[in-house]
């Protein structure tokens, strides 16, 4: 017996998301005229007819996002998260978030159920590895999707955004400099990965510009790493008289290890954090970090979502915000 059509087929055919599709079977003023007459006839060329009742048992999930996050337990990550949330609640979306923890596998069960339950789109901060089991997964069920923060996909399928992390490191190598370091280190991230490139890139360029060697201590960013590669510098690398942190938790446990070894931080070793998380601004000495303005970031995202869903407007394939540097006393000379 031939397959009965589905609203993906009915998408697919018109060139449109499925959300876009539900909106016109549901008469939404939302949708432009020309837009509803070709989900009208991509309808009538498939032989698709609404099953209202089937319709009325999904109503309950009927404006759900989906929210996908690598690592909820860092404060970056949570803070972009309420940020979101509270943005799509305000507009009448209820979201339902997962932290996948860097697991890949667990990120393809995660999205796999959020489609099973219907899921109007979705924005993903995605583990790495195995990124085509998740992602196909969302192609096939026609859900506008976001990668945010990070990029493991082609724009072209999923658009991305995230802050301008290489604008970022930039900055802040260029304020080092300014303060008179001359043997900078690069701490944390894991090397190979795309976001570990990107927020090494400024710093990179900065260094290249002056004519002076990199140092880069790769591992897993957070406060565990950062104190151990307090350690490791002092062993190591004593000419190292400045820090750039992949992110800022690292940078408060490169703080807590020189704490431990009597290393006054600002005067011997200048360091710098990213990302400018609330506990910055509250540590001692005081961290300066690049700002990312995760808050705003998060409500742009959510508006972004919103526009592609109600308006049928994709974003572009990528779309990068501004940050700026928040200097502190962990590293301006007294």
């Amino acid at each position: 017996m031939e397959k009965r059509p589905t609203i993906i087929d009915v998408a697919t055919r018109a060139g449109v998301s499925k959300s876009t599709v539900s909106l016109v079977l549901q008469n939404s003023p939302l949708v432009r005229e020309e837009t509803r007459q070709d989900v009208r006839r991509a309808m009538a060329e498939l032989g698709y007819v609404y099953n209202r009742a089937a319709a009325t048992l999904r109503q309950a999930n009927a404006g759900l996002i989906g929210l996908v996050i690598n690592d909820l337990r860092n404060p970056f990550f949570t803070e972009f998260a309420t940020s979101l949330q509270m943005a799509l609640s305000a507009a009448g979306y209820a979201t339902v978030i997962a932290n996948t923890d860097e697991d890949p596998a667990l990120q393809a069960q995660v999205v796999g159920a959020m489609l099973e339950h219907g899921v109007s789109a979705l924005i993903v901060s995605p583990a790495y590895g195995d990124e085509d089991r998740t992602f196909d997964a969302i192609a096939r069920a026609n859900v506008p999707a976001l990668q945010v923060l990070r990029q493991v996909v082609p724009t072209g399928r999923f658009p991305f955004a995230a802050p301008d992390y290489p604008a970022g490191s930039r900055l802040a190598t260029e304020h080092l400099l300014a303060q008179g370091a001359r043997r900078i280190a690069f701490v944390g991230g894991i090397a190979g990965r795309a976001v570990t490139d990107l927020r090494m890139s400024g710093y990179l360029a900065a260094l290249a510009g002056c004519g002076l060697p990199p140092l880069h201590l790769p591992g897993r960013p957070g406060r565990a790493f950062g104190r151990e590669a307090a350690r490791q510098l002092a062993a190591r690398h004593p000419s190292v008289d400045a820090v750039l942190c992949f992110n800022d938790l690292t940078a408060l446990g490169l703080l807590t290890g020189c704490a431990e070894l009597g290393r006054p931080v600002g005067q011997e070793l200048k360091i710098v954090g990213f990302d400018d998380i609330e506990d910055c601004a509250q540590s001692f000495p005081a961290l300066s970090s690049v700002r990312c303005d995760i808050a705003g970031f998060g409500r742009e995202m959510a508006k972004t979502v919103l526009t592609w869903l109600e308006k049928d407007q994709r974003p572009p394939p990528e779309t990068i915000t501004p940050v700026t540097l928040i200097p502190r006393a962990s590293s301006q000379v007294p």
